[in-house]
């Protein structure tokens, strides 16, 4: 397979085992779902969905302007990502090993659900170091310019439609009981992704 494809796969890995990890835009689709309605859940999503998209667009832009001028300076971001790799892994492997989880939901307030969902997605500060560690894996110092267009339309389709499933899927009780009795297996498993996907982009030399 070629080089810039596996890792192009591998970007898109991480960015869509992040769904099942749940962070602050993902409680707030479930608990607007659950207590709002359907409708009001996929409008929420549609912000965080499209506030992905422009997080993909600057990081690939940045990134893209920043191996052109300094070549080497990728190599500490790509260090700073793995970091952040191995932060995830150990809280999903330390959420894995704690009994009772927390899976509160809560609602989000006001009447433009979109822009909301927006906010929520650009002024989370995890989201840089995310963005760096999959576009990390995914932009080589040499990728052609195909790589990063790939990534950040990938990205932005899976983002719309993965949150869009959350708002829909989480409108019924039954999945939130889901994930509560298998959360432990399902975190145990994000731990040794993400280990293994810092390795990964420590060790990438493109």
């Amino acid at each position: 397979m070629n080089a810039d494809l596996a890792s192009l796969l591998l970007a898109l890995g991480i960015f869509s085992v992040g769904f099942i990890s749940i962070g602050p835009n993902i409680l707030a689709i479930i608990g607007t779902s659950m207590e709002r309605g359907r409708a009001s859940g996929v409008k929420l999503a549609l912000g965080v969905g499209i506030g992905s998209g422009i997080w993909a667009t600057l990081t690939v832009a940045g990134l893209t302007a920043l191996i052109a001028a300094y070549a080497h300076a990728i190599t500490f971001l790509k260090i700073l990502g793995a970091i952040y790799l191995l932060w995830l892994a150990y809280r999903a492997f330390r959420s894995a090993a704690t009994p009772e989880g927390n899976v509160a939901v809560r609602s989000a307030k006001g009447n433009r659900l979109f822009l909301q969902g927006l906010a929520i997605q650009m002024t989370n500060p995890k989201a840089a170091l995310h963005w760096i560690a999959i576009v990390g894996v995914g932009l080589g110092p040499n990728a052609p310019l195909w790589v990063g267009l790939s990534l950040i339309s990938c990205c932005t389709l899976m983002s719309v439609l993965g949150h869009l499933g959350y708002a829909i899927t989480f409108s019924t009780q039954p999945v939130v009981d889901f994930y509560r009795r298998s959360r432990r297996w399902i975190e145990a498993g994000l731990g040794v992704f993400f280990s293994l996907a810092a390795y990964k982009l420590a060790t990438y030399r493109g």
